[in-house]
């Protein structure tokens, strides 16, 4: 287990850098530091590391406590930002999800794991009251987890991600007045927890 874990750690920070295409088993053995024996046992060729990868996203990232419900939402959106500017393991798999295709990948899964949990958070915003009627929260997680991969893929080619926070402001700014109702967004806090602009809020 601990040389997987070192081959995905290795393959990760790999791609993250150079991406699938350009990305190479002797690279990876290289950083992760195993023989041929040692890769070969655990994984049979690149697309094997590159899936595995993918399919470990979200063990790559713990997500912040909180009290289930739209705050908790807000903050969870806030955290994977934080995680795409710092967690190499978590964009590596980010990016792979996104160029899967060079792999021969058309695998939605990743994408889905994460509208699932904005849908269960969601879902405890209907039970405290805090949506608008007429909101069909599985609709909304969905779109919130594509227009989430717009916002951070177009940060990641613009900026490098440096503006990805306050890109993620932005969209919240705009997608909390289809969703809640105007005194549960006077109550939130549109800012990562623990900023100058969330003690402001605050």
């Amino acid at each position: 287990m601990r040389t997987r874990e070192a081959i995905l750690q290795a393959a990760a920070e790999v791609f993250d850098e150079v991406g699938y295409s350009k990305a190479s088993i002797r690279l990876i053995m290289e950083r992760a530091q195993v023989t041929q024996g040692g890769m070969y046992f655990h994984f049979k060729s690149k697309q094997g590391i590159a899936e595995a990868v993918v399919a470990s996203q979200q063990r790559f990232v713990s997500l912040p406590e909180g009290e289930d419900g739209l705050q908790r939402l807000v903050d969870i959106t806030f955290h994977l930002a934080s995680e795409l500017q710092t967690n190499a393991r978590f964009r590596a798999s980010v990016r792979l999800a996104v160029e899967q295709e060079e792999f021969g990948g058309r695998d939605a899964t990743a994408y889905m794991e994460w509208a699932e949990q904005f849908h269960r958070q969601l879902l405890a915003a209907r039970d405290r009251n805090e949506l608008r009627f007429g909101v069909n929260e599985l609709e909304f997680a969905t779109l919130l987890m594509a227009s989430y991969t717009g916002v951070q893929i177009f940060s990641n080619i613009s900026t490098g991600r440096e503006d990805l926070v306050d890109r993620i402001a932005s969209l919240w700014r705009y997608l909390l007045p289809a969703l809640a109702h105007e005194d549960v967004i006077n109550r939130l806090r549109i800012s990562p927890p623990g900023s100058l602009a969330a003690a402001k809020e605050a």
